[in-house]
């Protein structure tokens, strides 16, 4: 199972931006704890961060036959980017949202996802932890989806 794991604008200033917000670890220590718990499930993670709109586009769609999900912090662009809500939709991989700080007890613009309607699930406002509560719950929804896709594949080959 191979998930992508990307982080949007100013997530790569992680351990000093606003860390009454965001907290004190660093965007290499939550990749690390990700790492651990991944070797222990069989889970192969490929990380990415951009603060550049189109470069998350662009990842998004290399997602596309390359990995069975998306875990995704657009960041800033949650509240601003049709483009990467398309992105998501057009690749329709499993994909879980996840947001370090609890957007709705944030400022008004904060409160809104566009890119949540194309994701699976969001986890919001758990800090840090909520990356691994979205390794959890996309690697079983990942299961999910290749169990009834064997069985499915079982049915037709029983009908021929």
């Amino acid at each position: 199972m191979k998930i992508a794991v990307i982080q949007g604008p100013n997530i790569n200033m992680l351990g000093v931006r606003e860390q009454h917000i965001y907290g004190p670890m660093t965007l290499d220590q939550i990749h690390q704890g990700m790492k651990e718990q991944a070797s222990q499930n069989g889970i192969e993670l490929e990380f990415f961060q951009s603060n550049l709109e189109g470069e998350i586009v662009d990842k998004i769609q290399e997602c596309l036959g390359e990995t069975d999900g998306i875990i995704i912090n657009p960041a800033a662009y949650t509240h601003s980017s049709i483009a990467i809500a398309d992105a998501l939709s057009a690749v329709n991989l499993p994909t879980v949202e996840v947001h370090i700080s609890n957007i709705y007890k944030r400022e008004e613009f904060r409160q809104k996802s566009i890119t949540a309607a194309s994701s699976t699930g969001v986890i919001a406002g758990f800090g840090p932890f909520g990356y691994h509560l979205a390794l959890i719950s996309l690697g079983q929804i990942i299961s999910e989806v290749k169990a009834m896709e064997k069985a499915r594949a079982e049915q037709q080959a029983a009908k021929a």
